[in-house]
């Protein structure tokens, strides 16, 4: 079969999953290939897919100037990198609909101001992608451009800044919104949460060092931003920022719509950990997955350690709740408490699925397991699974 009879639209989606190099060297099979690249959609540069040519990319003065070869390379790769990507926008036609940049910076970074502006300038992307790896510095600070992207509907930021004292109201499609490591003010990340009404799956993996001035802002303050939320996950470390000294029962506003819920390294022994848990659980009527990453709790202070018993929580039910996925499970305190409560207020549970951490022996492992698969369930068609090494 000749591709080349092909629809247009299905060679532009197969061109889509090709790197971009490659789908640039198609000009050279015909005539009619010639300019069809530059017509595709879906833009995705990968910084460790650029190679250093055998010749070497032409080096900047500065780059001249640095003796260890390692440096020398490092920006040779980026001057390539950055070389390709202007090429490709200058000839670029038509609507860029996604857009992906994958790649190391350390400090600021005007080639990536040039190409949002570039892109804010067209206003057609509907999913943004920014995956820059700082090395634990203060993330790349975005500029303001980027909230010219009204058409957005899917945005994926990692190590990335922000810091505009502004009132956002330009994110009136996005859906959903990636936010890991983002350095920001607490003021400001409530603003941006609060301009994405349609807002429905949030990821928010952020340390609570990165979020600045939480001031009087509490957990109440953040959910009051997710009214449509149905995917929520979290790191727990950001949340204690917001958490004052007593945590509400139960939130004001009921998040009616979330579905799944997963919380990465939360500690079952922190004063904020098991009731923030519960709060959410017994705030989410219609929550169906359950998905806990278990953090150690060698690390607390006697500050930070709760006194609290499963107990206080036996009013919870979790009517619609079909999965539980545990993580790293230590059998450290209320651990295992907690999983019996689940499974017996969950009347429709299908599957838990439990993934015991690396610390145990053989005895051990069998002895937790046996106790995890003969807890009594309120669903009588439950499937236990029990992951050991």
């Amino acid at each position: 079969m000749d591709i080349s009879k092909l629809p247009l639209g299905i060679i532009e989606n197969i061109l889509c999953f090709l790197p971009i190099q490659e789908a640039g060297r198609t000009s050279i099979l015909s005539r009619e290939w010639r300019y069809r690249w530059i017509k595709i959609p879906k833009l995705n540069f990968i910084e460790k897919t650029f190679q250093e040519s055998p010749n070497g990319a032409k080096l900047s003065t500065l780059g001249q100037a640095i003796d260890r070869k390692s440096e020398k390379k490092k920006i040779a790769k980026r001057c390539k990198l950055f070389n390709a990507l202007y090429g490709v926008l200058l000839v670029h036609e038509g609507p860029i609909h996604e857009f992906t940049l994958r790649m190391e910076i350390e400090g600021p970074c005007v080639e990536i101001d040039h190409i949002l502006l570039h892109l804010s300038k067209k206003n057609t992307v509907k999913r943004l992608k920014l995956d820059l790896y700082t090395f634990g510095l203060e993330g790349y600070t975005l500029p303001i451009s980027l909230f010219s992207l009204h058409q957005l509907t899917d945005m994926h930021l990692s190590d990335c800044a922000l810091f505009h004292e502004r009132s956002f109201n330009e994110f009136g499609h996005l859906t959903t919104l990636y936010l890991d490591g983002l350095w920001t003010y607490a003021t400001t990340l409530l603003c941006f949460l609060s301009s994405c009404p349609l807002l429905k799956k949030l990821t928010l993996h952020s340390f609570s060092a990165t979020i600045i001035d939480v001031g009087d802002f509490t957990i109440v303050d953040l959910f009051k931003c997710l009214p449509m939320i149905e995917y929520l996950s979290l790191l727990f470390f950001i949340v204690t920022n917001f958490v004052p000294e007593r945590l509400p029962k139960e939130l004001p506003l009921s998040l009616i719509h979330l579905k799944y819920l997963c919380m990465e390294e939360v500690c079952f022994t922190h004063k904020y950990g098991l009731p923030f848990l519960v709060l959410l659980i017994r705030s989410s009527p219609n929550l169906e997955k359950l998905k806990l990453a278990i953090y150690p709790a060698f690390w607390l202070d006697k500050d930070e350690k709760g006194s609290f018993t499963l107990e206080d929580y036996s009013d919870i039910m979790l009517e619609h709740l079909n999965e539980l996925k545990i993580l790293n499970f230590s059998d450290a305190e209320n651990e295992l408490d907690f999983v019996k409560l689940i499974c017996a207020k969950s009347p429709v549970l299908k599957q838990v699925r439990i993934f015991l951490c690396d610390k145990f022996d053989e005895d051990e492992e069998l002895e937790i397991s046996k106790l995890l698969l003969n807890f009594p369930c309120a669903s009588p068609g439950v499937e236990k699974l029990i992951y050991v090494g």
